[in-house]
């Protein structure tokens, strides 16, 4: 039978390119200000749409699912068609997978600035964007098993299994993690509460970098780095280890980033040890591909974008090699909720993702255009000025890490803490700005990049459907004798995607089950009552205003902590907090135990102005809070949503909460006019005031039920 005569749809590949390279530079950008604004408070510009709480989860969006994610689809695309000899399975579906992840995109960065937020890090979007988010994945996946099913290639290529396993861990994880309770379009509780809430966000967090950040990227890497070095993949073999021990062994990993909270200790143990365990395959894909350079070296000291490919080989093996260690209790005890977090993620994130997306683009563009790229000479000094940025962003931010942590533990020889908690704050102040430096640095790199890519397009001709020939799968004769059982899988992608879909949720139900079904897991607290009117709503607006990027609201049991901020936390405070509000980073103290701390008039003047009431302090102003009328049109919905989630509301309580919350609103109004503050009931502030009042004071007078 003759070849049949086919085009690929290079059309789509550009497009999406394009659009990770127009987001990835406001991405970066936004970053680059965030990081300086840590240095300078001035430039949270004193409104409300500028400030590190919003701008930041903007920014990780923005890299994470612009950037990252528009690249994703442009490799996964372009693979997808050569190593199934096929073109994609509809181009309608394409162009709304395209336009649809664009108005995502949109619709996320005005809905953040405007404060409508979850709370959940990595998973902040509200649920109508969810709900898109979820439609649009799903056009994906259409796509592509419709691309796959048709292919003129029976055997499926080691990229293949890694895009397979993206898109169905991807599913499952939203969904699990995106279940709340709207209130309204811009407002919505989550279906969990405390430690569950914590359990599930970590489960999805780990894992949105495992599967979103990580194995799409691995199929990039299996198919550009022989592509590019022209060479074959160094082992079959290793490929098959490193995938399936991949998926399974990721999906438990989730609970290190709670480890010494309240979280139950059997989850603790169990994030640890998969933790451990995924040095194995990591470091066989990381080998894999560094070996599959061997004999390549010479080429790869000339070509940048084989250096690019080595260095984010390098920062993956790195990164993969760091994270386990960081889920050993001894480390984390020193790593979390300081800086040094902060450099493990930029590792992979400039430095696997950012380089492998570089490379990636340098290499399919020019032959898209049927040219070759207009500067090897600007791509080497992109490679060397964007390495030099991640090691002056990465450096200072472990020094940072080791900084924090050996300050908040010392003590004096008397017994008491050595150093105040501004003092560690303004002595890694300095590691702030060399960070924004480097930052700046990787920005410049990316901002070449897009040059010599402009002139690489205007030098050649755009194929937008690439001519191609191949026998179809009915004239191509059946293998005979012995085959290795995972090529017998492979041919079969349904069946390939089941066995992933299974080996991708035995992890999640294991540790998702027991903690929803057992209730000794969450020990009750008589004391424990829910928040009233006043308080959700100052609740609302705290996270609203991203306060959770800057505080944790959670006290390890460590004699440091206990000394500086109060007695540990215990699960059984949570249990009415949707969405819980551990955080993940202090780059300001811990706030669990703030209620009754400080008078109200302290709270006040903190937020008016930060730095009259702590000197040298990093938080931006919020005068906003003081001249903003608190909505409480929703106040009765809030309740009864509240309700439905469990929380012990009296039956017709909704029905006098806001009576309830004007008498505790005139009660901090009048205490701040004897203050000389002259304000009233109706103001944003006033319900912040009462939801900082309350955090952390139950416990004093409860006792734990079993």
């Amino acid at each position: 039978m003759q070849a049949e005569k086919f085009y690929y749809d290079n059309k789509i590949v550009k497009q999406f390119g394009f659009a990770a390279l127009f987001w990835g530079v406001i991405g970066m950008l936004v970053g680059i200000i965030i990081a300086f604004q840590l240095a300078f408070p001035v430039l949270n510009l004193g409104i409300p749409y500028t400030t590190f709480g919003r701008l930041r989860p903007l920014h990780t969006n923005a890299v994470i699912f612009a950037f990252v994610g528009n690249a994703m689809f442009a490799g996964v695309y372009y693979i997808l068609q050569r190593v199934l000899k096929t073109r994609l399975f509809s181009d309608t579906l394409s162009k709304i997978h395209l336009w649809g992840w664009q108005t995502i995109i949109v619709l996320a960065a005005v809905s953040l600035l405007c404060g409508f937020t979850t709370g959940k890090e990595y998973a902040e979007l509200e649920w109508p964007i969810d709900i898109l988010i979820t439609l649009i994945w799903v056009v994906f996946g259409i796509n592509m098993f419709g691309t796959i099913l048709k292919r003129r290639e029976r055997h499926l290529y080691v990229a293949i299994w890694f895009f397979i396993a993206t898109w169905v861990t991807v599913a499952l994880l939203h969904i699990v993690n995106s279940l709340e309770l709207p209130v309204s379009l811009t407002k919505s509780y989550s279906l969990y509460a405390g430690v569950q809430d914590a359990l599930v966000q970590w489960w999805y967090g780990h894992n949105a970098v495992a599967f979103f950040l990580t194995t799409p990227f691995l199929g990039l890497m299996y198919y550009f780095v022989p592509k590019a070095a022209n060479r074959p993949v160094y082992s079959y073999r290793w490929s098959i280890v490193h995938f399936w021990a991949l998926i399974f062994l990721y999906i438990w990993a989730g609970p290190h980033h709670l480890l010494y909270t309240a979280l139950p200790g059997w989850a603790q143990a169990l994030g640890t040890v998969f933790s451990v365990m995924l040095i194995i395959p990591s470091w066989a894909g990381m080998l894999n591909g560094l070996y599959t350079l061997r004999g390549a070296w010479d080429k790869v000291r000339e070509d940048p974008i084989l250096k690019m490919f080595v260095v984010a080989l390098t920062c993956y093996g790195m990164s993969t090699f760091e994270g386990p260690m960081l889920s050993l209790k001894t480390v984390n005890a020193i790593s979390h909720y300081t800086d040094w977090t902060i450099a493990h993620v930029h590792i992979g994130a400039l430095g696997w993702n950012g380089f492998l997306i570089f490379g990636m683009l340098y290499y399919l563009i020019p032959r898209m255009w049927g040219t070759t790229l207009y500067s090897v000479k600007l791509a080497n000094q992109h490679f060397l000025i964007g390495t030099v940025g991640i090691l002056l962003y990465a450096i200072p931010m472990y020094w940072a890490g080791f900084s924090q942590s050996i300050m908040w533990k010392q003590f004096t020889e008397s017994g008491q803490l050595q150093f105040q908690f501004m003092e560690t704050v303004t002595h890694i102040t300095p590691m702030y700005i060399i960070r924004g430096i480097g930052g700046s640095l990787y920005w410049i790199g990316a901002l070449m990049a897009i040059y010599n890519i402009y002139k690489t397009v205007k030098q050649g001709s755009f194929i937008a459907n690439e001519a191609a020939e191949a026998l179809p799968l009915s004239a191509q004769p059946m293998p005979v004798g012995h085959m290795h059982w995972h090529t017998i899988i492979e041919r079969k992608p349904l069946r390939f995607l089941l066995f992933a879909s299974i080996a991708v949720s035995i992890g999640g139900a294991v540790e998702l089950i027991p903690t929803f079904m057992i209730n000794d897991n969450v020990p009750t607290i008589a004391a424990v009552k829910p928040y009233t009117p006043l308080e959700l709503l100052g609740r609302d607006i705290y996270i609203r205003e991203g306060c959770y990027n800057c505080h944790s609201q959670m006290i390890r049991p460590f004699r440091d902590e206990e000394a500086r901020y109060g007695e540990y936390s215990k699960a059984g405070e949570f249990v009415y907090d949707h969405p819980f509000q551990w955080g993940s980073k202090r780059t300001g103290p811990d706030l669990h135990r703030i209620g009754g701390k400080y008078p109200n008039s302290w709270h006040y003047n903190h937020m008016r102005f930060p730095q009259d009431m702590t000197p040298n302090s990093l938080m931006p102003p919020y005068p906003w809070l003081l001249e903003n009328d608190l909505d409480i049109s929703l106040t009765e919905v809030k309740i009864k949503a509240m309700r439905k989630l469990g929380v012990p509301y009296p039956d017709g309580y909704e029905n006098i909460a806001v009576a309830d919350l004007h008498k505790q609103a005139d009660a901090i109004a009048a205490n701040l006019n004897t203050e000389k503050i002259k304000t009233n009931r109706n103001k944003e502030i006033i319900a912040v005031i009462a939801y900082l009042q309350r955090l952390g004071t139950d416990i004093k007078k409860g006792e734990i039920k079993k």
